[in-house]
């Protein structure tokens, strides 16, 4: 799926050659989608970013492999000095236009942060356990990439509080110890994603309520939870459909909501066909599942390839698993592949007849 930037360049550049604007108003408007729409990432960038982690990586090793052998107030300054070279060396990079070497030298004094976290609590025997030491970590990294506007620095601080979150089920299973905290700062992330321009934050955080629903229903086992799942991903899908600009305004997905809402409902649904399974509500929810994939290739599907192909993939899948728990135990081996042969010949014809739907001109002009 295109982002949202490319996609309205591409509406910009036909609107110039259909003579709907003319080539000064079509260069103001890209600048403006390049100043406000997001910073894409190039592969050089990509590249310099991996680089960064590397060395962070190389850095620390060589560090924590020398530990005992350094002066302990050695230490200490080695870590404090790694993680102001790594901030103020990347400010003066981005002051001088270079911001791809900015990122990856943020990058670096993040890791060094975290290390530092854990290096001067062995070195001093500090009290705590690793969650904490995450949760601090991953606060530092949001506020440096608040403060320095960094759109990795803010996937940085999203992928540490996801890590904290998930750490909670793995430790222990008490009633008190859900990461509640993660949702309120989950949201403070959202709203910093828009000031550092993080398209991939936003997204990450999306799927991570899905995870966080998950794990909900992993400790309580309450049908209530995939419900609720559910029903707010086709809410949320029908949003991105009816209204894609206040979807837009709104969540910053870069038209990527149904997509998301899509990816809700199916969890939701698919967690409640595990539960139903020896129970009649299973023919419900399974019918409920078909009937959601099809919806969303008819109604979003022409507009969003990505979507089509994840509603193809789906539908897939709940034929197989269909088969599986309720033909599996009348059909042999031949009969599956009789089955599945004719079950994927009725589907290619029915893609390759949305297909054309969806590319004819009819459709893309909006004829009668």
């Amino acid at each position: 799926m295109a982002s949202y930037p490319t996609r309205v360049k591409r509406d910009i550049e036909r609107w110039r050659t259909a003579g709907l604007v003319d080539a000064a108003t079509a260069r103001v408007l890209a600048a403006d989608i390049d100043a406000n729409g997001g910073g894409r990432l190039s592969f050089g960038v990509v590249l310099s970013l991996m680089a960064a982690a590397l060395f962070a990586a190389a850095v620390l090793i060589f560090i924590a492999a020398n530990w005992q052998a350094m002066p302990r107030l050695a230490r200490v300054a080695m870590l404090f000095a790694l993680i102001i070279v790594g901030y103020v060396g990347g400010a003066m990079l981005k002051r001088a236009g270079r911001g791809g070497g900015a990122e990856a030298a943020w990058i670096v004094a993040a890791a060094a942060f975290g290390a530092s976290l854990a290096l001067i609590g062995q070195m001093y025997h500090l009290s705590g356990d690793e969650k904490q030491a995450v949760f601090v970590w991953g606060l530092a990294t949001a506020l440096a990439a608040g403060a320095l506007r960094s759109g990795p620095l803010t996937v940085g601080a999203v992928l540490l509080g996801i890590a904290w979150m998930v750490m909670h089920p793995l430790d222990r299973w008490e009633a008190d110890d859900l990461p509640t905290l993660y949702i309120p700062f989950a949201a403070v992330l959202y709203v910093l994603s828009f000031w550092t321009r993080s398209p991939a934050a936003r997204h990450l955080l999306i799927q991570s309520f899905l995870l966080f629903a998950f794990i909900f229903f992993w400790r309580d086992e309450s049908v209530f939870v995939p419900q609720l799942v559910a029903v707010c991903s086709a809410a949320l899908f029908a949003f991105g459909v009816l209204f894609p600009r206040q979807a837009e305004a709104l969540l910053g997905l870069g038209g990527g909501l149904p997509i998301h809402g899509l990816v809700g409902f199916l969890v939701g649904i698919g967690i409640l066909q595990f539960e139903w399974l020896d129970e009649p509500l299973f023919l419900v929810t399974t019918l409920i599942a078909f009937a959601g994939i099809i919806g969303a290739m008819l109604t979003a599907g022409r507009e969003n390839a990505w979507l089509r192909r994840l509603a193809y993939a789906a539908f897939i899948c709940q034929l197989c698993f269909v088969y599986t728990m309720m033909l599996g135990s009348m059909l042999g081996t031949a009969g599956f592949f009789v089955f599945g042969g004719l079950a994927l010949s009725v589907l290619a014809w029915i893609i390759t007849r949305l297909e054309r739907r969806f590319s004819s001109p009819s459709h893309s002009t909006g004829a009668a």
